[in-house]
């Protein structure tokens, strides 16, 4: 029997989020999930994330650890910007879920996700579907956990595309763009997928929510019932004929790299302070910056290799 990879899931769990933690339950031992501040209200996330783990038949065995509730320079009473009209007031579609009985561990994620990459140094691979906080203070507070962490999946910012909360920036990005810039310099091996491979390749329309449905497990009423709201602001403000399922991709990728059919290494930077650009991830395909690679940036997905991925997923939680 192979060994399962073994991963930290950083996310601000609502959404597409719990179907992201779902897919890495299946194909990788999670060593635990931190949540960082992002879609909606910072409990409400945590709360998702230990639903979602029992929805996975795992509850007890994953630990979830609070991180920082706000971006870096979140200071005082300023709060970020939450997005429960995308998917609705408690995260998971209006669907207000029981009450997981786990509870979150004892502790802050950063000072687990130190611990845990020094316990396994070089083993620990890192999910990151949320604003990149947890893990820019993780590599702040303990700078020697950079060689020893072999690759980071970042679900975030866009590739020469249109955004997602603005016109030039993805969600992730824009929430903390200098947690963002603090990790793409890290020097940590980096994989992007953006917002622009998610509306590529990862929609499901009503045909696809369809043969979801067929399945008639409790996984796909899962994801019936957390993507009612997101189905129809898509349709509304998008103007994207389905759901969108940016970290659930991203899990996928690191699951099995080949559903990715192109990628390139180019360099990637953050713009903190533009007055119309805050959080835009520059992509300097032409290297015209004449700057070091940093990031693989993803530019191409086996469609329908992703799409039984999350089928087999979604199949397998009975």
């Amino acid at each position: 029997m192979i060994e399962k990879k073994r991963v930290i899931i950083d996310t601000d769990t609502a959404g597409d989020d719990t179907i992201a933690i779902l897919t890495a339950l299946h194909y990788f031992q999670v060593e635990g999930i931190t949540i960082t501040g992002g879609n909606v209200q910072f409990d409400q996330q945590v709360e998702n994330a230990l639903y979602t783990i029992e929805v996975a038949g795992k509850g007890g065995q994953v630990p979830v650890y609070k991180g920082y509730e706000r971006p870096l320079m979140g200071l005082g009473e300023k709060e970020h910007r939450t997005v429960e009209d995308v998917h609705g007031k408690d995260g998971m579609g209006d669907s207000f879920f029981d009450k997981a009985i786990q509870r979150p561990a004892e502790g802050h994620a950063v000072d687990f996700l130190i611990e845990t990459v020094h316990k396994y140094p070089g083993d620990i691979h890192l999910i990151a579907i949320a604003p990149l906080t947890n893990i820019a203070m993780a590599i702040k507070k303990d700078p020697t956990i950079v060689p020893k962490i072999p690759h980071l999946y970042i679900m975030g910012g866009t590739n020469n595309a249109l955004g997602n909360i603005t016109p030039s920036a993805e969600y992730n990005f824009w929430v903390d763009p200098e947690a963002a810039k603090i990790v793409l310099h890290s020097a940590i091996p980096i994989t992007m997928v953006g917002w622009e491979m998610c509306t590529e390749y990862s929609i499901m329309d009503d045909t696809d929510h369809e043969a979801i449905a067929a399945l008639a497990t409790k996984g796909s009423k899962f994801f019936t019932d957390i993507n009612q709201v997101v189905m129809k602001f898509n349709k509304s403000v998008h103007k994207l004929n389905g759901t969108t399922h940016p970290d659930t991709l991203l899990a996928a990728v690191a699951a099995k790299e080949e559903i990715m059919t192109k990628s390139n290494l180019y360099h990637v930077d953050i713009e903190l302070t533009g007055e119309l650009t805050r959080g835009y991830s520059l992509v300097d395909i032409n290297n015209r910056l004449e700057r070091k690679k940093n990031v693989r940036v993803c530019e191409g997905i086996d469609r329908d290799a992703f799409e039984a991925m999350l089928f087999d997923v979604l199949r397998s939680i009975q």
